[in-house]
């Protein structure tokens, strides 16, 4: 049975977590961690890292990116893999991600959605013909009114897929109300809309000449990203440092 601690484990995509977690047979929630101890769990849940002495094999994290560092140094001090699926992260954050993934395993997602992920070759698969051939690129993100980040980790994820596919020419632009020109042909246009309860919709937009291809995503309900998360972590659980992503869950 594998042992899993849910970082943020009082947060909407913690409770949903747990839920998933409690339905399967070879994983178990035996902490939780957050401040804010409103819940009522199946599982002990204190308010830090620091004060749970529970052993574990996984750690799995969606809270906010301002708790991601102490995380970190949790999870390489008692060698515990981590699941990160926290978006919004600095690149100071990122590039202590990967040097942590030198001592313990790390999985980072943008997204944990099975959907999503097979998106992401999709389009990079497109930008080779479509970019390639002239095509203008948009990217248009949909989410709730109380997400922090934007434009959305996801977003960004598939603008870099495109990108790597194209050499890394591209640039990203956010928003064009503060320049008035045609927009330039090695661009990416990232743009973010944020209200009412939206789980999550993202359009990657190839415009070309008297054409347009859309490849869109609709996330109906957060379980399809616990279910990711679940995943995830019975995936990393034991395995050698390194840096992991869900290509890696998927490929398994």
């Amino acid at each position: 049975m594998i042992r899993m601690i849910m970082h943020g484990c009082n947060g909407a995509m913690g409770q949903v977590v747990s839920q998933i977690a409690a339905e399967e047979t070879n994983i178990t929630i035996v902490a939780g961690i957050d401040p804010h101890d409103t819940m009522q769990n199946r599982y002990p849940v204190f308010p830090s890292l620091e004060a749970c002495g529970v052993e574990a094999d996984v750690i799995v994290d969606f809270t906010s990116s301002k708790a991601v560092d102490s995380l970190l140094d949790y999870s390489v001090k008692k060698r515990i893999p981590v699941v990160v699926c926290t978006t919004g992260l600095s690149d100071e954050q990122i590039k202590k991600l990967e040097e942590a993934s030198g001592h313990v395993a790390v999985l980072r997602s943008a997204n944990m959605s099975l959907g999503v992920n097979l998106l992401m070759k999709l389009v990079k698969e497109a930008a080779q013909v479509l970019a390639a051939s002239g095509f203008d690129i948009e990217i248009l993100e949909k989410h709730h009114n109380k997400k922090l980040d934007s434009p959305s980790g996801t977003a960004l994820a598939l603008a870099d897929s495109i990108n790597e596919a194209m050499d890394q020419e591209y640039h990203y632009v956010y928003d064009r109300s503060q320049v008035r020109k045609p927009r330039d042909k090695k661009e990416i246009g990232i743009q973010s809309v944020r209200g009412g309860t939206i789980v999550g919709e993202h359009d990657v937009i190839f415009a070309g000449t008297d054409e347009i291809i859309t490849f869109h995503h609709t996330a109906y309900s957060k379980a399809i990203f616990a279910k990711g998360a679940v995943s995830a972590a019975k995936f990393l659980a034991g395995k050698a440092p390194g840096l992991y992503t869900m290509k890696d869950v998927i490929k398994s």
